[in-house]
């Protein structure tokens, strides 16, 4: 059986039966106490209730709580995680959601996942669905979760949150009204190269951290037709999380200059003419800024994420080419020995043995149906285990997964405002309030 060409996600989950955007304010007319459940009444919600073997048919709960019935939308990028929630000790892939049935089925029958749905709407009424994982295209992310967290769901969902920043804005104010979990699943903060920079800062070996910096360049001709056009900085938490995540700073404003001209075809989709986009961003309550640049169309560059980290006493520089080494440099040795090629180490430590080889490995056992998003960026640094992690362990912990909505809406809008101050020739646009 073969399960087709994934090289690029397809708008496959249908689209909400109700017309127009959902409701916030109906939503926010809820007492601030609905919808919020203690710890307690969360973890009596996990047990497993099975009938007393007494006569009395007394109903008794087991003490171990039940796994979170996590369902997977979008089978594209979105099939990648399905093991990892059917293996992870905390989770089980509860149900799949895929518009197209064949896709649905071929799926379904090769994970063995029994529950499918072809409609997000129909997902959204299962009871025993505890958190949804959206992996559609971009424009659907927001509408997708804020019907989510409104039908009672935690929300994981692949970058970014939005594209537009009310939509940032509705999304965190429901996960507060409904006393809710959502991440947005960045892969870089996740990668081990990150882990491995996180890893020196936290031991003090870099020093006073002076500067950091992060790229993302990519050539999208021949993705989805929601792709070609698209601002640079749309698309940007992959060169915002690294910079902002290694020391949990919140983006305070942003100056962003746009360079070079796309092909007319391409500007007309989104009136956004820049084949490229860098930004600067200010951090609030630190004395640090970062640049960050972004390419999508008409730059010649093989697939690259960067991220670099200036210490006082060690920097480090991820490599020009993908799969080259590390660079670390080390300050006051002679000229020649300050730098030093330095192969970075894997991370499945740090995760449950059942899920710690996909660190270094797709799901798939042919290479032809892996996902292009996971080609093109080598495995996302082996990020999608500890994602899954981080998601699983923060609702088993009733706490605020990272990035968190607030968190994940920060770097969101670093990119949407972005852009905004190159149209507007590098002018200072300030982040949203509710994003910091």
């Amino acid at each position: 059986m073969t399960l087709g060409n994934l090289k690029a996600p397809d708008k496959t989950v249908a689209q909400p039966a109700e017309a127009g955007t959902p409701n916030l304010e109906v939503a926010m007319r809820v007492p601030p106490s609905a919808g919020r459940k203690s710890k307690r009444e969360r973890l009596e919600n996990r047990k497993t209730w099975l009938p007393d073997d007494t006569r009395s048919g007394t109903i008794v709960a087991m003490t171990t709580p039940r796994k979170l019935n996590v369902a997977v939308v979008g089978l594209g990028f979105g099939a990648e995680f399905i093991p990892l929630w059917q293996k992870h000790p905390e989770t089980d892939c509860y149900a799949i959601c895929q518009r197209n049935p064949e896709k649905l089925k071929a799926m379904g029958d090769y994970f063995g996942v029994e529950r499918r749905f072809s409609d997000f709407n129909a997902l959204l009424k299962d009871p025993a669905v505890d958190a949804v994982h959206i992996n559609t295209p971009i424009p659907d992310h927001a509408w997708m979760s804020i019907a989510a967290l409104k039908a009672g769901k935690h929300v994981a969902c692949t970058v970014p949150m939005a594209t537009k920043i009310e939509d940032c804005r509705k999304i965190v104010a429901l996960v507060k009204a409904m006393g809710l979990k959502y991440m947005m699943m960045e892969t870089v903060v996740y990668a081990r190269e990150f882990l491995f920079i996180k890893e020196l800062h936290e031991k003090g070996e870099l020093g006073r951290i002076q500067f950091l910096q992060a790229s993302h360049q990519q050539d999208m001709d021949g993705w989805p037709n929601y792709w070609p056009g698209l601002p640079p900085m749309f698309y940007a938490t992959h060169c915002v999380g690294p910079v902002a995540g290694l020391l949990r700073l919140d983006a305070e404003y942003v100056s962003c200059f746009g360079s070079g001209t796309i092909r007319k075809e391409l500007i007309e989709k989104y009136n956004s003419p820049f084949a490229v986009e860098t930004t600067h961003i200010k951090f609030k309550d630190s004395d640090l800024s970062a640049r960050i640049y972004r390419s999508l169309f008409d730059t010649a560059r093989q697939y690259r994420e960067s991220f670099d980290v200036y210490g006082s006493k060690k920097s480090v520089e991820w490599p020009l080419l993908e799969h080259e080494p590390l660079v670390v440099h080390t300050a006051k040795l002679p000229e020649s020995k300050i730098p030093k090629l330095v192969k970075c180490p894997d991370f499945a430590k740090l995760l449950p043995r059942s899920i710690a080889k996909f660190t270094t490995q797709g799901v798939y056992d042919a290479k032809k149906k892996t996902h292009l998003s996971f080609a093109q960026g080598s495995g996302h640094g082996g990020s999608h285990p500890h994602l899954a992690h981080e998601f699983a362990t923060a609702l088993a912990e009733d706490r605020d997964p990272f990035p968190s909505a607030r968190q994940s809406a920060n770097w969101t809008c670093v990119g949407l405002c972005a852009h905004q101050s190159a149209l507007k020739g590098g002018a200072i646009v300030k982040l949203p309030a509710f994003t910091l």
